[in-house]
């Protein structure tokens, strides 16, 4: 063997198989640094809530989550059609919005759109996760807005919608 032959062989064995990791790494398990960007879609028909919920997501609800841009949306009719033509990692919907809830309107976008994004409903108290599993919710998370629940909520959401 020539001299320095197993030093370059061991070298380039590790970049192999480090190269080979980061490929094959899923979102979760992403390298230190590196994070997904998601996009969300957030219906109610209040401001505040609106704003709130933007508020307790934040910018990086999680380590290996950023949020890229929001989508509001004021009625139900701005949503399905939002949801019809646009890509959403996260749908968010207030299960306390007039004349339409978010859990009618989850009811709906599930049975009606192929490839429905993952759909968080904001109820209005904890009894109402029952109504929020007929809907076909993903998650639910109750009023009043707990930051860290939501957040939780939305990028547990956003790894599940990952791509494989």
């Amino acid at each position: 063997m020539l001299p320095g032959w197993s030093l370059w062989r061991c070298r380039w064995r590790r970049r192999v198989a480090h190269a080979t990791t980061m490929a094959t790494m899923s979102p979760v398990q992403q390298a230190p640094g590196q994070f997904r960007q998601i996009t969300v879609l957030l219906y109610s028909d209040d401001v505040t809530v609106r704003d709130a919920v933007r508020l307790a997501v934040g910018r990086r609800p999680a380590r290996d989550i950023e949020v890229a841009a929001w989508r509001e949306c004021a009625t139900h009719l701005a949503v399905v059609e939002a949801v019809e033509n646009q890509h959403f990692d996260v749908v968010i919907l207030d299960g306390e919005a007039t004349p339409m809830g978010g859990m009618g309107l989850c009811r709906q976008l599930k049975d009606e759109i192929f490839h429905c994004p993952p759909v968080l409903v904001l109820t209005g108290r904890p009894q109402d996760g029952w109504l929020a599993s007929w809907s076909l919710a993903d998650e639910v998370v109750p009023h009043p807005i707990d930051p860290a629940a939501l957040a939780t909520a939305v990028s547990d959401l956003a790894r599940v919608g990952a791509p494989a």
